[in-house]
């Protein structure tokens, strides 16, 4: 009896229905006080609720296991992208139910709206589909699916607690890379807004002497293959291979800010798991090297098919750091780790002058033995303030201010370019778009 009861005591929720009921029950009972030709109304009416009340708990416990439920999610999350999981339902009931679903999300997400209804007939079997979108890399704990079941009588709900607690894990965008990658190999990256870039000249790399077809540049004619064969011959190149990318990214308290809820380092980590894949897809080496006052992780430039996954872990487990970049130490790290000339893209922000200022002599030591190009962060809401038009003198004050720390970053790519350091100054919600197409063109233009 102990046990029915606590099972009652958890698992029994009453529904507004009911409670409709016993209102119009307590109404028609106010009533008969001055209306005796109500006579036995009331009773019948409070007596027949009852009775109904009774088959609908009986219908509901007349077995323990009315409904199942099992969440079906991937093996890892992909941050910033929409991932989807799905709950699986069945009815076990031989009668038509009407069921509410509860999936206990991880806290990251701050939801407390992840309620799902819908109606199932006998044996039915149903699949609900779900997006969830994280915007911080770590583990994720989710927790039980709750089920309330209720029958065409529904005065009453039944809870079933199904534990599916599951920790996953939430990866740098494999998502992004992978749609990235899909585009390259069938060469629609022009759909995403990667720009096709005219290759200027040729490779170095020469491969052979062939017969010329139409289409093929008259400037690569071989004038003496042509007078020896008898007909024009054209000199064929290919793209040079196995150059190194290098992914320098900034763990120090510059890359804190967040932006549309995911902070500047984790742009800049999905921004080089997409770079790198995409150098890879090119035949180049990808690399990697983390570092805020001391360095993080270091990843020598490879180009084997486990190099991704080897990046992809390592991206993982970075996270932001309070003080502010020892440049010196990347600077030594890098002379030490690169040993040849490489396309070195350092991730950061400078938010005025005075900031680049204190790192550019040891951007400048990089820029002479590495091509550097260094990509940082337009300030989104600052460029909304300077836009809106100002009503009074405080508007004008801080729209003046919105529009100098604007000026100050085009100043800042200004200043590297006069020591031949590339720069790219982007939104964060196209920095993967433009690095990607930086470095298409600094190949195309073989600058590296």
């Amino acid at each position: 009896m102990k046990k029915i009861y606590k099972l009652f005591y958890k698992d029994l929720f009453l529904t507004n229905r009911l409670f409709i009921g016993l209102g119009g029950c307590v109404v028609l009972f106010l009533f008969a006080f001055f209306f005796p030709w109500l006579d036995i109304i009331p009773e019948l009416a409070f007596f027949t609720l009852t009775i109904l009340f009774v088959i609908d708990l009986a219908m509901l416990y007349r077995t323990s296991k009315g409904v199942f439920a099992k969440r079906h999610a991937p093996e890892r999350l992909s941050n910033s992208d929409d991932n989807e999981l799905g709950i699986y339902i069945e009815n076990w009931y031989p009668f038509n139910i009407s069921i509410g679903i509860i999936d206990e999300i991880p806290f990251q997400f701050q939801k407390r709206d992840v309620w799902f209804t819908t109606s199932l007939t006998p044996r039915q079997r149903k699949r609900i589909n779900y997006t969830l979108r994280p915007t911080r890399r770590g583990e994720y704990e989710f927790g039980y699916i709750r089920v309330y079941a209720m029958s065409s009588i529904g005065l009453i709900r039944r809870r079933y607690s199904f534990s599916q607690g599951e920790t996953l894990p939430v990866y740098p965008s494999f998502l992004q890379m992978r749609k990235y990658e899909l585009m390259a190999i069938s060469n629609n990256l022009s759909e995403i807004g990667i720009k096709k870039i005219r290759r200027l000249g040729h490779s170095m790399e020469f491969e052979q002497v062939k017969e010329y077809v139409p289409g093929d540049d008259y400037r690569t004619i071989n004038w003496k293959a042509t007078a020896r064969k008898g007909a024009l011959m054209t000199n064929s190149y290919i793209d040079e291979k196995s150059q190194q990318v290098y992914c320098v990214i900034d763990k120090s308290r510059a890359m804190k800010m967040p932006f549309d809820g995911l902070s500047l380092l984790d742009y800049a980590i999905n921004a080089s798991l997409v770079l790198s894949n995409v150098a890879l897809l090119k035949e180049d080496k990808a690399g990697l090297i983390t570092v805020a006052e001391k360095i993080g992780a270091v990843v020598p430039a490879d180009r084997r098919p486990t190099q991704i996954n080897k990046i992809l872990e390592v991206l993982y487990k970075e996270k932001t750091r309070y003080l502010e970049t020892n440049m010196e130490l990347l600077y030594a790290t890098i002379r030490s780790v690169i040993k040849q000339r490489s396309l070195v893209v350092f991730f950061t922000n400078y938010e005025s002058m005075s900031a680049l200022q204190r790192q550019l002599p040891f951007l400048k030591r990089i820029a002479k033995f590495h091509l550097l190009l260094v990509v940082f962060f337009e300030n989104t809401e600052l460029k909304k303030v300077s836009e809106q038009p100002a009503d009074d003198v405080e508007g004008i004050y801080i729209k003046t201010i919105a529009e100098k720390f604007a000026y100050d970053k085009k100043l800042i790519a200004k200043e590297l370019l006069k020591y031949n350091i590339q720069s790219i100054l982007t939104t964060p919600q196209n920095l993967t778009i433009n690095t990607v197409n930086r470095y298409l063109e600094l190949k195309a233009r073989q600058k590296i």
